[in-house]
């Protein structure tokens, strides 16, 4: 019978050698000294041998145990060797059933009852919020705080709807998974509790300048048409109402190949009372910041030959969807924070904010004078609406240079994916180019475009 100090007397031989222990475990002592624990044992009239690992990594108690446990597999008729085996697959093929892979099948099982768009956005958030994160792990091994952790991290940016609809996607998963036999329990069945509540009230909307740059980033690079991107950054840019921006007209825009380029929506479309729309001066009248301009031609030689800038998709005489930015801030992972609106708000904050820092008390009235705000105490008729233009284009210039510090220059919009397809669904960008508006008296536009 073996003892630790024999294990470690051991010496080199010029042959191998055994030192024996009780029930046939064997200490195989090597020429070049190693030392390697293995079992003999008989199974269906066969001689084989078990190896239980080599000292001193192994020790005697270790591998005393380890024989007792195999004893036991071989009492109950089985091959304690094949059951090992049988083992290491089992871990192997763990291993490769990550969330990842589990989800994809479950998305590709799932698919058909959904409609093709909504089963795009499920996929889609998928891959943003929850691959990155968990993707490559064996889902068998995902605990609790894993899971929290992913959906703490989309609720951090303020997404706090999408976060509880990444919970649902990832618990219908791990339903999917134990349904086939690939995991055993659902570790965000519970964590719906301690989500964030969902805020209730006002229109929910961004007003910090860095996670509203970083909101609009992310909303361009998800797949949508491209007047749908550039409808998105002009909104952001003029912080006109949705409406206002969704029934833009080109031959609304004046001066655009000059030095003071405007935008003069009219008084019938803006929002307000009758004594409002029937006003004689009362368009409101947006300065085109060079950013906004470059939306513009970015967007010209898309829609420029009808009457509207940000036309239907399948009607050109009809404005695009009312929900068509809503549904790209949505996708992007926005919904419940930040809806079209929300621009709006955030150019008052942040304008505001901007203007007390700087000492220009006198910008609040221009900040809403640029928002189609009436001051407390006016008239619509008694009120200027093309009062301190100059301090207004300034105005516009210094919220533009704060929003567009690390956002793609418009044109590069054009080349991003149209559908959630990959790399074929990309468009090609024609070589860069100068655009000369030309507005003829009808309410149809031409353009004449400039090769550099």
């Amino acid at each position: 019978m073996l003892s630790d100090a024999k294990v470690r007397a051991a010496k080199p031989r010029p042959k191998s050698y055994k030192l024996t222990d009780t029930n046939r475990l064997f200490l195989l002592v090597t020429p070049s000294g190693g030392k390697l624990w293995r079992w003999n044992y008989s199974y269906d009239g066969k001689q084989k041998t078990m190896a239980f690992g080599a000292w001193p990594q192994v020790g005697l108690a270790d591998a005393r145990a380890k024989r007792d446990e195999a004893s036991g597999h071989l009492m109950e008729g089985d091959d304690p060797t094949i059951l090992r085996k049988l083992k290491v697959v089992a871990k192997l093929e763990a291993g490769r059933q990550t969330f990842e892979r589990v989800a994809r099948a479950w998305h590709e099982n799932a698919k058909a009852q959904w409609a093709i768009v909504h089963a795009a956005d499920i996929i889609r958030s998928l891959e943003r919020d929850v691959f990155p994160a968990i993707g490559d792990m064996p889902i068998a091994q995902l605990t609790p705080p894993l899971v929290l952790s992913v959906l703490r991290e989309i609720e951090a940016r303020g997404a706090i709807e999408t976060a509880k609809r990444v919970r649902q996607r990832i618990s219908a998963v791990f339903i999917y998974g134990i349904a086939e036999g690939i995991a055993t329990s659902d570790p965000a069945e519970k964590l719906g509790a301690v989500l964030k509540p969902l805020r209730k009230g006002r229109q929910p909307a961004i007003t910090d300048l860095v996670p509203l740059r970083r909101m609009i980033r992310t909303a361009e690079e998800d797949y949508a048409r491209p007047v749908t991107r550039l409808a998105l950054r002009l909104l952001a840019l003029t912080a006109v109402r949705p409406s206002e921006l969704r029934g833009a007209q080109w031959d609304e825009f004046e001066d655009l190949n000059g030095s003071e380029p405007l935008w003069r929506i009219p008084a019938w479309r803006m929002k307000g009372d009758a004594d409002r729309k029937d006003e004689l001066h009362g368009d409101h009248l947006v300065p085109i910041t060079p950013q906004a301009l470059a939306v513009l031609r970015a967007v010209w030689p898309l829609t420029g030959e009808g009457p509207l800038v940000f036309p239907s998709n399948r009607h050109a005489h009809r404005p695009m969807s009312e929900n068509a930015i809503g549904y790209l801030l949505n996708r992007a992972g926005y919904h419940g924070h930040h809806v079209p609106h929300g621009f709006r708000a955030a150019f008052s904050t942040i304008m505001n904010e901007w203007a007390e820092r700087e000492g220009k008390e006198h910008d609040r009235k221009v900040i809403d004078l640029m928002l189609a705000h009436v001051p407390t105490g006016k008239v619509e008729g008694a009120y200027n609406r093309a009062a301190y233009m100059p301090r207004r284009r300034e105005l516009a210039m210094a919220w533009a240079d704060m929003l567009s510090d690390g956002l793609s220059a418009p044109s590069v919009l054009l080349d991003l994916p149209a559908k959630a397809m990959g790399p074929q669904s990309r468009r090609r960008v024609l070589p860069p180019v100068d655009i000369e508006f030309r507005f003829p008296t009808r309410r149809r536009s031409s353009a004449k475009i400039i090769a550099r």
